[in-house]
């Protein structure tokens, strides 16, 4: 009754959603209220085909779609909006009555059903009732009402297992005429279907009745699914097209449906709450999110079959940013002419950034085994699919990839871009690529729009349209800014405050600042390349992806060779390059550089073109010098001088751009530019200018210092960068100087030196000659760390003077050290050289070098090294290739040679590589052909063991089960500072295995959560190893007085223990006691060490007063 008299007081609302929301009205008293109106006497209700003021049109559909996906408030305002009309027009009754209906219906007679409208227009709706007739009675539920609710566009229903509608045309899915006399409401199909069908599938659909609705005149043409709306129905469909007329449908011979009463302010509308245009909030300019081509036709059987890719499609973008997204393409797709376009693809490896020592807050890259690398498998568009994926709604994802001068970050760079015009990158819209030394512009005038459009390669016209689209989806924005070093000037944006607003113009340090701050175009995709140097660089750390280029493999580099003089119209040299290239081993292990790979084939080039004859230098030295020799022959006057002098210059300013008023003259510049000494880089202003490549800058600058009358000869020998000064006028930034000022000081002068500038400038460095080498031969090798100590080796490699390398290699130490250093495979040829030069034996520890599997080898087969240690993995991979190659007497030399004493286990992956040492031993054993235990297995004398408490007892079982095989095994050390805790079932596992380890003196079980459990199976097992055990270390354990008493007692059978160690552990006086009265019995163990804060000062002195071996410390 109060509802009642609620709803007739209430009166029709008017107005829309929100008024409804911001009202007080109970939604259910509405829902009776308009259920009750009498329609009769009301005229029929038409489709309208052309929109009103009160109806959406498709832009606002499309903008509405856009700003709930994009906008999180938007979102929680229209969920709000489609709960309240699930509560008022859910029906608890549905889900039964439609299963009831529908389950007699077979499949065959669904699609030739049509559909009747109530017979008496003046009859009022009743409210729905489950049926009660019997499940036989088929006739009546043909006749029932359906169980779907009907809100103008807006349709409820339950959705089920997944099906298959047949491809039909949709007009004859509406080939249905009302019985005469009734009226025709907005035309609406409810079709179940079957849950599989023998027919074409066109569309994927859940099992399950279907409704058609084709009411929404203001959509394109075209078929729109809508799922899990409800309850009463699967999917509901909504359609556009040309509704039949009632005499192009044959008779009616189904069930009818009724509908809603109408909104009385709403003609077009069959819900009072259905909203108005004017209720909906003003939407911005369309930002879609794909390319649909959806044109103004009805929808053939073509596209029925692409109906599930449609349906997730919005409409097309605006002209202007299709215009802008199509010239974007044109702009990148293009491919590089010359040997630019050559392409061989390199490894991208996951890295990381960790700091250089202890001591050191600067980061470097990482080292990890050769075997260790982990590749980015699937190349570039997996990296970028990966970083999509794992991404937040909003959030800046930034991605690094790092690698030395000459890798080849450029060129990659380029190729990610020329991958997105291609469309194998369809998770970006628009792609940007800016060489980082376009923004080292002056200025506080630019703004996000400048950044995109206009400082990339090419300026890019772009309306104020485009812009806008992008700013609405910033997640579909890729930004790759190259050369991230080029920035070091402006390091300070890393650090601002805040960052920017789009609209307001600011400094590019203020654009910089908002984008790393992720406050700018938040949401985009950031991808930058840099080298791993650097103050910039240290901030990468925090990167969400860090890779690096690992450069070309000796069959990539060879591979290239050819390629090279295939682009260049010269097949017939390939092979002849090839040769010449393998006859050089040194610039065959610098071609794993992309740059120096090109620079010796075009040397090669010129060389062969003058004759059969030719030959590579054998330095790098010698092969800039003959690549610019030539361009110096018709040089200005001291142009080359001049040019080496700019070079330096912007190398001490970490620079390597300059201008064209730099130049001394103009005739310089000109000559420069058409030798290709310098060029105009790519998007910079006309007047800017770059050296071509990094290794070209760095041999210029030292070409000035070897020339400079400027540089005092007292301060030459800081410029090698071998010993560590703390006030350096060198910072080392361009890394290649010291080789190149040794080979120019050092090596003759008619074929380097005088070839570039001629005699007389040449002898001026004869001075300087002398001042070098009373520096070099003072140096001593042992002391230099490994880094200055390959430098020292290459340094002397390129002087090629006898005396210099004879005093380096002589004064090498025996056992070398390169740990956590990385050996590239210059590195590993040159350390090679000097090793077989030195005339005595050495020892090597190459781990943690990164060293690839041909420089192990190489340096591993040399008679003179008599031991090395490598990384596990990498070494047993080595033997594994070796034994595949038939390599027999190099593959006995590895094993050999080969020692992992000590070993300290640090993680679960150094247990599972000993793992496969030990199984490798075992298949070593068993196979007929070799005989006997590896040295490496069978001379392991101290092992440690220090994962800590999370992996430890997860990786302890695995090193139990091969303990065993370490025969001369005399230290087991379990103690580390995080605690291993392997517990008392560590323990026992362990206590298994002393019967086999005989040799075992030291047992360190320390800080292991051993309780008294765990003493008593330990003391048990003691005896085993009664014989060797010297020295056992129970320190911080919970042993309390039972685990006392256990060792108490077997303490007199160990009779070579010469010191235990039980401090810190649970056991009170009474434990004590035990334990003193028993070492009375034990006159060979020297020392007992049992402070425990457990007992009482006085019983721990007047124990020791009784036996001073208790030691109290």
């Amino acid at each position: 009754g109060s509802s009642q008299c609620a709803t007739m007081e209430l009166g029709p609302l008017e107005g829309g959603y929100l008024e409804l929301l911001n009202s007080d009205a109970d939604p259910v008293c509405l829902y009776h209220f308009y259920d009750q109106m009498d329609l009769a006497g009301e005229e029929e209700i038409e489709l309208y085909s052309e929109p009103d003021t009160d109806t959406i049109n498709c832009d606002q559909f499309s903008r509405l779609l856009c700003d709930m996906e994009g906008d999180e408030e938007t979102r929680e305002a229209y969920a709000n909006i489609a709960e309240l009309d699930q509560y008022v027009f859910q029906d608890s009754q549905l889900e039964g009555l439609s299963k009831d209906i529908f389950k007699h219906i077979g499949p065959d007679e669904v699609i030739g059903e049509s559909m009747e409208m109530p017979a008496e227009v003046g009859q009022k709706s009743q409210k729905r009732r489950p049926s009660k007739h019997p499940a036989s009675n088929t006739a009546h539920f043909l006749t029932a009402e359906p169980p779907t609710v009907v809100t103008g566009s807006l349709l409820v229903g339950p959705v089920s297992d997944c099906s298959t509608l047949p491809c039909l045309p949709l007009p004859a899915l509406f080939n249905q005429e009302p019985a005469s006399g009734q009226m025709r409401l907005e035309k609406t199909d409810q079709i179940p279907m079957p849950s599989s069908s023998s027919s074409l599938s066109c569309l994927n659909l859940p099992e399950g009745p279907i409704q058609f609705v084709p009411t929404i005149s203001t959509l394109p043409h075209g078929l729109w699914q809508i799922s899990e709306a409800g309850t009463g129905v699967s999917s509901i469909f909504i359609y556009h097209g040309e509704v039949p007329q009632a005499s192009q449908v044959p008779p009616p011979s189904g069930f009818t449906v009724h509908g809603l009463p109408t909104s009385p302010d709403r003609p077009g509308s069959t819900s009072p709450f259905a909203p108005s245009a004017t209720d909906l909030p003003s939407m911005p300019e369309p930002a879609l999110t794909s390319r649909a081509n959806m044109t103004e036709h009805k929808t053939s059987p073509t596209q029925c079959q692409a109906a599930g890719e449609v349906s997730n499609k919005l409409p097309k973008w605006p002209e202007p940013v299709e215009q802008f997204y199509r010239s974007l393409q044109d702009t990148y797709c293009a491919e590089p002419a010359g040997p630019d376009g050559i392409l061989v693809e390199v490894d991208l490896v996951q890295a990381r950034l960790e700091r250089s020592s202890s001591k050191s807050l600067e980061r470097e890259l990482a080292t990890p085994d050769w075997a260790e690398r982990q590749l980015a498998q699937g190349g570039l568009a997996e990296v970028l699919l990966a970083a999509k994926e794992h991404r937040r709604p909003r959030e800046t994802r930034v991605i690094a990839v790092l690698g030395k001068a000459g890798q080849g970050k450029s060129y990659w760079a380029g190729a990610v871009s020329r991958a997105w015009a291609c469309g194998r990158l369809p998770q970006y819209d628009f792609v940007f690529s800016v060489p980082c030394h376009c923004l080292n512009r002056p200025g506080d005038a630019y703004g996000l729009q400048d950044l995109l459009f206009s400082l990339g390669p090419q300026p890019l016209v772009a309306a104020d349209e485009v812009f806008s689209h992008i700013l609405k989806r910033p997640d579909r924005v890729l930004l790759i800014l190259d050369a991230f070093e080029e920035l070091e000037a402006q390091d300070g944006f890393l650090h601002s405050t805040c960052g920017p607003a789009p609209a307001e113009p600011c400094s590019l340090r203020g654009l910089l600042a908002g984008l790393f701050q992720k406050k700018l175009l938040r949401g985009c995709t950031l991808l930058l390349t840099a080298r791993p140097r650097g103050r910039l660089v240290q901030s990468l750390s925090k990167a969400d992806a860090l890779f690096e280029l690992s450069g070309f493999s000796m069959e990539q580099a060879q591979a290239y060779v050819m390629r090279y003089f295939e682009s260049s119209g010269m097949t017939e040299h390939q092979d002849r390059a090839l040769t010449l290239l393998r006859d050089r081993p040194l610039l065959l292990s610098h071609s794993h550089s992309p740059t120096l790979c090109r620079a010796v084939c075009q040397l090669s080039e010129a060389l062969l073109e003058l004759g059969e004859d030719a030959k590579l230098p054998s330095t790098l030295t010698g092969l800039y010098v003959g690549l610019l020799g030539r361009a110096a022959l018709d040089s200005p006057p001291g142009a080359l001088a001049e040019l080496a002098k700019l070079a330096w210059e912007l190398g001490r300013r970490h620079q390597s751009t300059l201008q064209q008023d730099q130049f001394p003259s103009a005739d310089v510049r000109t000559w420069a530019m058409a030798k290709g000494l310098v060029q105009h880089p790519p998007g910079a202003a006309e007047s800017e200018l770059a050296f071509p490549s990094f290794l070209l800058q760095c041999f210029l600058g030292a070409l000035w210092l070897a020339l400079s009358g400027e540089i005092k000869d007292k301060e030459l020998p800081q410029y090698l960068a071998l010993t560590p000064r703390k006030k350096r006028p060198y910072d080392n930034w361009l890394e290649g100087v010291p080789r190149f000022l040794a080979g120019l000081i050092f090596q003759p002068r008619a074929r380097c030196l005088g070839a570039l500038v001629g005699p007389s400038a040449a002898a001026l460095a004869d001075r300087k000659q002398k001042v070098l080498a009373r520096y070099l031969k003072r140096l001593q090798p042992g002391t230099l760390r490994a880094r200055q100590l390959l430098e020292l080796l290459h340094c002397a490699h390129e002087a090629e003077e006898a005396g210099i390398w004879q005093h380096v290699v002589q004064e090498l130490p025996g056992r070398l050290s390169f740990l956590g250093t990385r050996l590239t495979p210059p590195d590993a040829h040159v350390l090679g050289k000097a090793l077989e030069a030195a005339g005595q034996d050495f020892s090597l520890d190459l781990r943690s070098t990164g060293i690839c599997p041909s420089g192990l080898g190489s340096l591993v087969g040399l008679s003179c090294v008599t031991r090395f240690r490598a990384a596990l993995s990498d070494t047993v991979a080595l033997w594994e290739s070796l034994r595949q190659h038939g390599e027999t007497k190099l593959l006995q030399a590895a094993e050999e040679k080969f020692t992992i004493e000590p070993f300290k286990a640090k993680s679960l992956k150094d247990v599972e590589d000993l793992g496969k040492l030990v199984q490798t031993q075992r298949t070593r054993s068993s196979s007929e052909d070799t005989a006997g235990e590896l040295p490496a297995v069978r001379d392991l004398k101290k092992l440690e063991f220090a994962l800590g408490p999370v992996s430890g007892p997860q990786a302890f079982p695995k090193l139990v089960r091969i303990l065993t095989a370490f025969s001369s095994l005399q230290h087991l050390d379990l103690d580390a500072l995080s605690e291993n805790k392997i517990g008392d079932e560590g323990v026992s596992q362990l206590s298994a295995t002393f019967p086999q380890l005989k040799s075992l003196e030291t047992l360190n079980l320390s800080q292991n959560n051993i309780t008294d459990l765990g003493a008593y199976k330990l003391a048990k097992a003691l005896p085993s190893l009664a014989a060797s055990l010297l020295r056992l270390s129970l320190y911080n354990n919970c042993i309390c007085d039972v685990g006392a008493e256990s060792l108490a007692r077997v303490l007199p059978d160990m009779v070579s223990l010469r010191v235990m160690d039980v401090q810190y552990n649970k056991f009170t006086a009474a434990g004590a006691q035990q334990l003193a009265a028993s070492l009375r019995r034990c006159p060979h163990v020297e020392t007992l060490a049992m402070w425990t804060p457990t007992i009482p000062f006085s019983v721990q002195e007047h124990l020791q007063q009784q036996d001073s071996r208790i030691s109290l410390r």
